[in-house]
């Protein structure tokens, strides 16, 4: 789910708007003293010796790492703990002023403000084009993981993100998005409708535009990497050629053209770092936008466990030809088990995801985080009785049985009530500033804020 409105052009069946005709965030103000923001060291694979990057070699991660790493044993009991109190949606029309809409998106739940979006990232996991289950703390997973890779991606293209005021949340730039989701793969692979592994085994040898030669096995690395687009459309994504994208309306040659290259490159540069940090980034989804100044930019999320496919490198070609699955670190495993269980596209009732199912595949987010990143996320323990204070404002409170914990107190300004799925939120900070009036307020120096505000801590 995207951050934008949808192309003028886009023929009417793929058409979501979303209003701008007045000020954004009429009624919602921002404190006046905000959080230091954290920011995280810029990467770069440019500009380094080819023989300098073969002197290091990656990390061989193991399927130990995941199954009895100390790390796991920190964090399941908090995951555990949080089955039953996960944010499964959000209603903050009521609640808010200044909201004129909201969209309910496969994972995120999307705010109208004027001329930006808010964005809340929710726990609900997504596969076979429904929700399938909520897995702790997969909001704030997604969320912060898309930054790091934002940031560290600048130099590729530009992005939609003005700031992130919450661990599940971003304000976005309003934009028209195209309503192509830009898949790109570097193995055949999958088990989705839409996979390159499910097609290629039917017989297709020609796939949105790529000639695939005869004799590919499941999980094999692709010569080189494909782009393989779909249509955005509300119940399934379709496969689509590039000259049908072209012909139906939904982008010219030029935008075409420039997104592609935006999408290969990021990709490229996505495999590196993953490869450095001993995995592989085997195939994900972008989406971009135009502005209202006329760039592209990139939307959405980028290189997530949702978006991504991701495969531990250090045991993968062992297993290749021992006609073994990778090990992975994504919620494949999840999707096979729906698959066996049922037929997740047509029964109208789906199973319940087993727990340890989804307490498994929360560990496996956090540590696909951390891994990359180099950074321990801040998943917050639930205590005793009382209430969880949010980082939503001065005195934002979240009202839950069984739950205490402090947070940090900023953010989203005075804002009276908030509902977050049955929770309650309230924040009333004394001060407040309307920073959609002035975005300079995040410049120290004046001028337009920084690119990637973070917080304070560290395909479908």
């Amino acid at each position: 789910m995207a951050q934008c409105v949808r192309s003028s052009r886009t023929p009417q069946s793929f058409i979501r708007t979303v209003s701008a005709k007045t000020p954004a965030f009429a009624s919602v103000s921002f404190p006046r003293t905000l959080p230091e923001f954290k920011k995280y060291p810029v990467m770069s694979c440019q500009g380094k010796p080819q023989s300098q990057q073969e002197q290091i070699p990656p990390p061989q991660l193991s399927l130990d790492d995941l199954v009895t790493s100390n790390r796991k044993g920190e964090v399941l009991g908090t995951i555990k703990d949080s089955l039953s109190n996960c944010l499964s949606g959000t209603n903050l029309l009521e609640t808010v002023p200044g909201l004129k809409s909201r969209i309910k998106g496969k994972v995120r739940d999307i705010y109208d403000a004027g001329d930006y979006l808010v964005l809340v990232t929710t726990d609900r996991l997504s596969a076979f084009d429904r929700n399938l289950a909520s897995i702790p703390f997969k909001g704030q997973v997604l969320n912060e993981t898309s930054l790091w890779w934002f940031n560290n991606t600048q130099h590729i293209t530009p992005n939609a993100i003005v700031s992130s005021p919450d661990k599940n949340v971003v304000i976005a730039k309003k934009c028209s998005v195209f309503p192509i989701e830009f898949v790109v793969r570097g193995y055949v692979t999958g088990s989705t409708d839409t996979s390159l592994w499910t097609v290629y085994k039917k017989g297709v040898r020609n796939y949105c535009g790529n000639v695939l030669s005869d004799g590919l096995v499941k999980n094999q690395k692709l010569p080189a990497n494909i782009l393989t687009p779909t249509t955005k459309a509300d119940d399934h994504d379709v496969p689509i050629t590039p000259n049908e994208i072209v012909e139906g309306g939904f982008m010219t040659q030029a935008e075409f053209d420039e997104a592609s290259m935006k999408a290969l490159s990021l990709f490229g540069f996505g495999q590196r770092v993953a490869k450095e940090h001993g995995l592989i980034l085997v195939d994900t989804k972008y989406e971009f936008g135009r502005s209202s100044d006329g760039s592209i930019l990139l939307i959405d999320e980028i290189h997530t466990p949702d978006s991504s496919r991701y495969w531990l490198a250090g045991s993968y070609e062992e297993r290749f030809q021992k006609g073994l699955e990778p090990e992975n670190v994504d919620k494949e495993f999840i999707r096979l088990w729906f698959k066996e269980n049922c037929n997740p596209y047509e029964d109208e009732v789906l199973p319940a995801a087993p727990a340890e199912l989804v307490t498994e595949l929360a560990w496996r987010y956090i540590f696909l985080y951390e891994t990359i990143t180099g950074s321990r996320i801040d998943i917050l323990p639930t205590q005793g009785n009382g209430s969880l204070i949010l980082p939503l404002g001065s005195g934002a409170r979240m009202t839950t049985p069984n739950v205490t914990h402090p947070l940090p107190t900023y953010h989203l300004g005075c804002i009276s009530e908030i509902q977050l799925s049955k929770k309650s939120v309230t924040a009333a900070p004394p001060e407040s500033h309307d920073f959609m009036k002035d975005p300079s307020f995040f410049s120290e120096a004046g001028g337009t804020p920084p690119p990637l505000p973070l917080h304070s801590h560290s395909i479908e």
